[in-house]
């Protein structure tokens, strides 16, 4: 290919193969939650394979763009985490190549990612989701397949129940059969008992033929007189009994008009259209509220008589004593104006209330509109927001594989879909603009995505997982243990002959070091926060261990090698303060609550050190006995 490296295509292949694949996966995961939540909706139905088909065809182009981001976290994660465990990512970084060169075309790549959800989102999906929620309302209204189960109700066919004992399943007959027929009303309920019966569809699908043999009917006769205590019945019994059961099986797809004002059948044109045409209806419906109110609080109609006539006149209602017009009126004139004010006031109230759910409506569409008119960009940019999390963290954790890679992108799909649904629900109610809600997810996660670039492309220790392990290893008081092992070339032997006396002296250094500080026991509380940071004894008993440590390491003998691994690691200054700023530390002593928490692990770390201290006397010993009785006597 023109204008490729063969490192770019070989970058470009990794991620294209687990692109590939864990897009498949995602789209998979997708169909099962989505499935699951429409089953009921076509369990029964006996739906024809080709309308089955449909429906999963139509659900699939519909979930391509929620399934890309997903994909493109995991595909990237487990990319540079196979790089960074075969310590590829290392190889091209040693050859002066930075992590943005190694990214360099997988940018490229997913940026045509991004245009093809959008493409997805903006033409496909408005045409597919129109086909599919065609589908699923079809799937809604039609009738569920005849197969009546035995020993138990079956309610599928409108106003009857059915009871069966048990049936035939070669011959198709039923035995022991009781309907409940409430076709007609609770009132006039019927009830079937046979023996026997048989239930046939009609040719068409549209009608159920009911056969039945020896039985009885019972119906009620709904009571004229609604005070009347006993309800007459009438029985019936019969040898043989036919019905005819509207009953339509066929699968009739419905017009597909009413996804018409829906949002998720518009593409962007037409989402802006419908946004401009319902902005200008609210506020055209608003002012015109608006100035029917100012109008109605301020102004008044009413009738006054003068020589048998009546006036109407308009008036200013502060300019009036509304109790003395009314103490003016006679009774029936007072009563007429009131019942007339009144009916006024419910006419008002009616077109107030009608007009308020109008707005209402109108306004809870036109911000679904702009939600969607918005997520079409910001899903399509998830893809690349993914990209710059996962390519970094993928190189920090190195790991490749299903493992850690999928555990960490699923965590990160969480955040992002609790965050995302959070934004559109405040943008969905009118909480906040829906720019806002719908730009929120962008807003949290794009910023973490450059962090986390920043930092792995300059190499910072910030993001080196080894160091956050020490960290809390030291937090946490857990130690490293030693592993030494014999070496292969060996070029200056210890001097066995002066180890021991340097030995005997090291356990009288820490001997006297352990009485005088007397580490069993805490410290004084004062002293501890004015006391000195450094320890210096210790220092030079650990660095004199060390040293020593590091001579007999080049020993051959495996007795002394296996001996020196009983030494400690010892923390020198997790005894002492916890700050080397002197007024931090008395700072830290006055707030008892902090301070006494350093204090007590101050005493903890005492007696570890004192435990220390006494097994490096113990093991000092037992070097002695193996340099004098096995190595010096050989």
């Amino acid at each position: 290919m023109p204008g490729l490296k063969k490192l770019d295509i070989f970058i470009l292949k990794s991620f294209s193969l687990l692109f590939a694949g864990t897009f498949f996966i995602c789209l998979f995961i997708f169909m099962m939650q989505f499935l699951w939540r429409y089953v009921d909706d076509m369990v029964g139905k006996g739906l024809t394979v080709d309308v089955l088909a449909q429906f999963f065809f139509y659900a699939s182009l519909t979930l391509v763009p929620a399934s890309l981001p997903l994909a493109v976290l995991l595909a990237s994660l487990i990319t540079f985490g196979n790089f960074g465990e075969r310590f590829e990512l290392i190889a091209m970084k040693a050859a002066g190549i930075s992590l943005m060169q190694i990214m360099r075309p997988l940018i490229v790549m997913l940026v045509l990612v991004c245009g093809l959800s959008f493409y997805f989102q903006n033409v496909i999906g408005p045409k597919a989701q129109t086909k599919l929620w065609t589908l699923l309302i079809s799937m809604r209204q039609k009738s569920p397949e005849l197969d009546i189960p035995e020993k138990a109700f079956y309610d599928q066919i409108e106003g009857y129940n059915l009871y069966v004992d048990h049936k035939d399943r070669e011959t198709g007959m039923l035995y022991n059969v009781m309907i409940y027929n409430f076709a007609n009303g609770f009132d006039n309920a019927q009830i079937i008992r046979a023996d026997s019966g048989k239930l046939e569809m009609s040719e068409d699908k549209h009608y159920l033929f009911l056969h039945l043999y020896s039985g009885e009917q019972f119906e009620n006769l709904q009571s004229q007189n609604m005070k009347q205590q006993n309800v007459p019945y009438r029985r019936e019994a019969f040898s043989e009994k036919h019905a005819l059961i509207e009953f339509n099986a066929n699968f009739n797809m419905i017009d597909e008009d009413f996804m018409t004002s829906q949002s998720n059948s518009k593409d962007m044109a037409m989402l802006q259209a419908s946004i401009d045409s319902m902005a200008v209806l609210v506020d055209s419906l608003g002012g015109a509220q608006f100035q029917a109110t100012a109008k109605t609080n301020y102004k008044i109609h009413f009738e006054t008589k003068q020589q048998d006539s009546i006036k109407v006149k308009e008036a200013n209602l502060a300019e009036f004593d509304l109790d003395s017009i009314m103490n003016a009126m006679t009774p029936n004139e007072r009563q007429r104006q009131l019942n007339s004010m009144l009916a006024s006031a419910n006419n008002l109230q009616s077109d107030w209330s009608f007009k308020t759910l109008n707005i209402s409506q109108t306004q809870t569409s036109l911000r679904r509109h702009m939600t969607a008119w918005h997520e079409k960009i910001t899903l399509s940019l998830a893809c690349l927001v993914f990209f710059f999390i996962g390519a970094p963290l993928g190189g920090i954790i190195r790991k490749g594989g299903l493992g850690m890679p999928v555990v960490i992108s699923v965590l990160i799909f969480i955040f992002y879909y609790i965050v995302n649904n959070t934004g559109y629900k405040l943008a969905r109610d009118g909480n906040w603009l829906a720019w806002e809600g719908m730009w929120l997810s962008t807003a949290v996660l794009a910023p973490l995505g450059a962090y986390l670039t920043y930092k792995s492309n300059t190499d910072s220790v910030a993001l080196n997982i080894d160091t956050y392990k020490e960290l809390f290893k030291r937090l946490l008081g857990i130690r490293a243990v030693r592993n030494i092992t014999r070496k292969d070339v060996v070029i200056l032997d210890p001097d066995y002959k002066t180890l021991p006396a340097a030995l005997e002296d090291l356990s009288a250094r820490c001997i006297a070091y352990g009485q005088k500080h007397n580490l069993k026991r805490p410290a004084n509380y004062i002293k501890f926060w004015k006391g000195e940071q450094l320890d210096e004894k210790m220092d030079f008993i650990d660095s004199l261990m060390e040293v020593m440590i590091t001579d007999m390491a080049n020993s051959r003998n495996n007795y002394l090698l296996q001996a020196l691994n009983n030494y400690p690691i010892v923390s020198v200054h997790a005894h002492l303060r916890p700050f080397t700023n002197k007024w931090l530390n008395l700072v830290c002593g006055i707030l008892l609550p902090i301070g006494l928490i350093f204090y007590f692990r101050s005493w903890a770390f005492r007696l570890r050190l004192a435990k220390d201290l006494d097994k490096i006397v113990e093991t000092n010993n037992e070097v002695i006995y193996i340099i004098k009785n096995k190595i010096l006597t050989e």
